[in-house]
């Protein structure tokens, strides 16, 4: 062979080294910067997952704080409401209690509630009371109970209190008393308390 057919041959194998070797270091290159990108890549995703994560707390924490406010608005509303209504039909009671005691219903039940608080204090001693809006019937009730009957110095819409010293015993057959026990344990779940 020639110097230059040698030269040719050496030139030749030379670059086909090289090419071999670039294509080498090029594909671990490739490899390299896909293993890098890679890496980034479920770096970034996993930040990703984490912030999506943190923003869709903080979401549901507001959507929690605003269903929250909305619900005690809500109560609130509901709360008002229902004094409103409480006191409509606790104004509508009274109305329907004074008209009772302007029938003659009310004078019948008076005497019953005279009578049986005449039959508690037996041969005791006993003051019964009557509100002052019924002074015109005191002397009616008095003559069919047969009970000496005292105007009260404090309105109570109706009925009758008795005491009985010598039981220390005190009785509030009154149309107030029972109205504001009424009023005490009504509630809107159902009516009354129990």
């Amino acid at each position: 062979m020639t110097t230059e057919e040698k030269l040719k041959h050496f030139y030749a194998v030379s670059m086909d080294s090289a090419r071999e070797e670039a294509r080498k270091a090029l594909s671990e290159y490739r490899e390299n910067l896909e293993k890098e990108f890679q890496e980034h890549k479920a770096l970034k995703q996993e930040a990703a997952q984490h912030q999506f994560k943190i923003e869709s707390e903080n979401a549901a924490r507001q959507i929690n704080k605003a269903l929250s406010a909305e619900h005690l608005h809500i109560k609130r509303e509901i709360s008002k409401k229902q004094q409103e209504l409480r006191e409509k039909l606790f104004g509508e009671v009274r109305e329907m209690l004074e008209a009772f005691t302007r029938t003659e219903a009310y004078v019948q039940w008076n005497a019953d509630q005279i009578r049986e608080a005449l039959k508690i204090a037996g041969t005791d001693q006993v003051q019964i009371y009557l509100t002052p809006s019924d002074e015109p019937l005191l002397e009616r009730l008095s003559k069919e109970t047969g009970a000496a009957l005292l105007i009260s110095d404090t309105p109570f819409l109706g009925g009758i209190r008795a005491v009985i010293p010598g039981k220390n015993i005190l009785i509030d057959n009154t149309l107030l008393t029972l109205f504001e026990a009424e009023k005490e344990n009504f509630n809107f779940d159902g009516g009354l308390m129990e």
